[in-house]
């Protein structure tokens, strides 16, 4: 029996309506009759609050393989239905036997996290790209009026204000990248959902897409137009104060173009890192940590190479030209890195 048919079963069991469960929820009507017709799948959190509610595992929400009868007889858990087995799981991650299972309830509460912290994150980048207005706003007044203050006061304001901000802004990172923390191994590890969760999550990221979609699109316009105020007051040849106003319009603009791209993106990935898409695949995490050793030993050759180039030539007001030569280096170094390790994992 599948989900949609359990939930009408175990709802019209305890003689609720689709209203009353959805109270339970704290859902729409709507949502449930959804589900129960199988237009729609539940979210997560939504499959952990019915197995507390019907008081039945997850697995017997999710598995096919149980026999949804046995409660009217009087079992407290379904019983397996003899010759229905779900997929191996093993099979479904081709036979990893060495990757990290993911349970239903930890895949719905690392998801939930991230939708909390990702609004916090994405608030704390636009906090920074704010902090300087005030400075360069006073700084402005300062040397073009109107208001009369004087430099040293402009720079004392503008500094302790942007100050603040970014301690604002760091306590938001610091705080919920600890909540994020438990969750670092779905970067580096491989990981394997267990049954049922594999298809929920590729639900909910496929609902998500448009929301993405328009996300990124208006976060990457809004960044673009944001230039527009500046270079027509830079057009109309307007007093320069006016120009200083608009390098802080400017800042406020992008602020909220980045703030829709570090939100949307956040959310985004969550699914990816769960699913082991793109860059969070199985093969680039194994790729990753083959190269892990080999980028410390770069950088900190690139690191040697620099300051004995700085203090034997005494030029390190030149040599900084090394840092981005180093870096344009290792892009192509890892480029080749990745193109022989596939070339290696296809043999």
């Amino acid at each position: 029996m599948i989900l949609a048919e359990k939930i009408a079963y175990l709802r019209k069991q305890r003689e609720w309506s689709q209203e009353e469960l959805a109270d339970q929820l704290d859902i729409s009507r709507q949502s449930v009759s959804k589900w129960e017709s199988g237009a729609s799948i539940p979210e997560l959190d939504k499959i952990i609050g019915m197995s507390h509610i019907f008081d039945v595992s997850t697995d017997f929400l999710l598995k096919d393989e149980y026999d949804i009868q046995a409660l009217s007889e009087g079992a407290r858990e379904p019983e397996k239905i003899e010759g229905v087995t779900s997929s191996d799981p093993e099979q479904e991650d081709g036979g990893c036997r060495h990757a990290r299972s993911i349970s239903l309830e930890e895949a719905g509460i690392y998801l939930r996290t991230v939708r909390q912290t990702a609004g916090q994150i994405a608030a704390g980048v636009l906090i920074c790209i704010l902090s300087p207005i005030c400075l360069l706003v006073m700084g402005g007044w300062s040397e073009y009026g109107p208001v009369d203050i004087s430099e040293n006061m402009a720079s004392g304001l503008g500094i302790s204000i942007l100050l603040v901000m970014v301690a604002v802004a760091v306590v938001l990172f610091v705080l919920n990248g600890m909540r994020l923390e438990p969750y670092e191994y779905l970067e580096k590890e491989e990981v394997r959902l267990q049954y049922g969760v594999s298809g929920i999550v590729e639900k909910q990221k496929a609902e998500y897409t448009k929301t993405y979609q328009r996300s990124m699109a208006l976060g990457v316009i809004i960044c673009i137009l944001s230039v527009l105020p500046l270079m027509i007051a830079i057009g109309l040849n307007v007093a320069e104060i006016w120009q200083v106003y608009c390098v802080g319009i400017l800042l406020f603009i992008v602020s909220g173009g980045v703030f829709l791209l570090v939100w949307a993106g956040s959310i985004w990935d969550s699914y990816r890192k769960l699913l082991q898409e793109g860059e969070f695949s199985a093969d680039e995490k194994r790729r990753r940590r083959r190269m892990g050793p080999l980028a410390g030993a770069y950088w900190c050759l690139v690191v040697a190479i620099y300051l004995t180039v700085s203090f034997r030539n005494d030029s390190f007001d030149t040599s900084w030209y090394i840092w981005p030569v180093a870096a344009l280096l290792f892009v192509v170094l890892l480029g080749i890195f990745r193109a022989a390790t596939q070339a290696r994992d296809g043999k």
